[in-house]
């Protein structure tokens, strides 16, 4: 992914459109001399390997997407803030619900950078947690960013101890380390393209449905991209589409990695044998 790890670092944020992402896993498909592939996506990976399925289904065999749902006006607030459950987000109080912090990289680029780069090491041990199962009905914290003035009130992570069921010592060294050789410049210009992903998503014939064979794992305890009680999920059902659940937060596949992957193999034995050799 585009300013993350080892990949490339660009110095525009129309350089992190979803255009130039989803065109960077064509080429690495190229690159390997394959046709087609079955792509997985979390995070931002997930409107990527959409984008995938609506732009080039015919460089596709299946999808799978942890966490964030197909939107396929467009993954960007406008479509994702009509979304927001009023029950948990009174809009008076809330008016992007969840969503806030989105418009906070818009509006405070330079302070969610700076934020992030205070205590890089911090950042992804406060970022790295397990789901509360605590937090349902409950306002997440991304809903105030702009009402704190940032991520973390205005200053850098506090030194919170790492969550070891998600994450261990060596997985967090090599993200720190990586996103102090690249800076948060990439990594929150994706949310900087909001009009520029509308308007690719538009271009993706049949309005962007899917007939591919897709799976979709909820997070049962992401309290932002809540699948299982809010329409967030709605926009994204399709003839063809399989669900599962994890009993986990946001980072399901370091969280529940057992979860994930049977029902990753299940999906696979079920719709894409051949995939398996079978």
């Amino acid at each position: 992914m585009r300013g993350y790890g080892r990949s490339s670092i660009y110095g525009r944020h129309e350089d992190y459109a979803l255009r130039e992402s989803t065109r960077d896993m064509i080429e690495l498909l190229d690159s390997l001399g394959r046709e087609k592939a079955v792509f997985v996506g979390h995070d931002w990976g997930s409107p990527v390997v959409w984008s995938l399925a609506t732009q080039h289904p015919d460089r596709c065999l299946g999808i799978a997407n942890l966490c964030v749902p197909h939107i396929p006006a467009g993954f960007a607030p406008a479509n994702l803030i009509p979304l927001v459950d009023r029950s948990v987000y009174p809009e008076a109080e809330y008016p992007a619900g969840q969503w806030d912090y989105q418009l906070f990289y818009q509006e405070n680029f330079a302070t969610a950078c700076a934020g992030f780069e205070a205590n890089i090491p911090g950042t992804v041990k406060l970022l790295f947690r397990a789901g509360n199962p605590g937090g349902e009905g409950q306002p997440a914290v991304t809903s105030m960013t702009r009402k704190l003035g940032g991520w973390f009130g205005g200053g850098g992570a506090p030194d919170l101890p790492r969550d070891e069921t998600v994450l261990t010592e060596e997985d967090a060294a090599k993200y720190a380390a990586g996103l102090m050789r690249n800076g948060f410049f990439g990594p929150d210009s994706w949310y900087m393209n909001a009009d520029a992903n509308i308007a690719f998503a538009a271009e993706a014939p049949g309005g962007g449905r899917i007939d591919l064979p897709v799976l979709f794992i909820h997070a049962a305890y992401d309290w932002v991209c809540e699948t299982l009680r809010s329409r967030l999920a709605d926009p994204m059902r399709a003839a063809n589409l399989t669900e599962a659940t994890a009993l986990s937060g946001h980072w399901m596949a370091q969280e529940k990695p057992q979860t994930v992957n049977a029902a990753l193999a299940r999906w696979l034995a079920k719709e894409l044998p051949a995939v398996l050799g079978g």
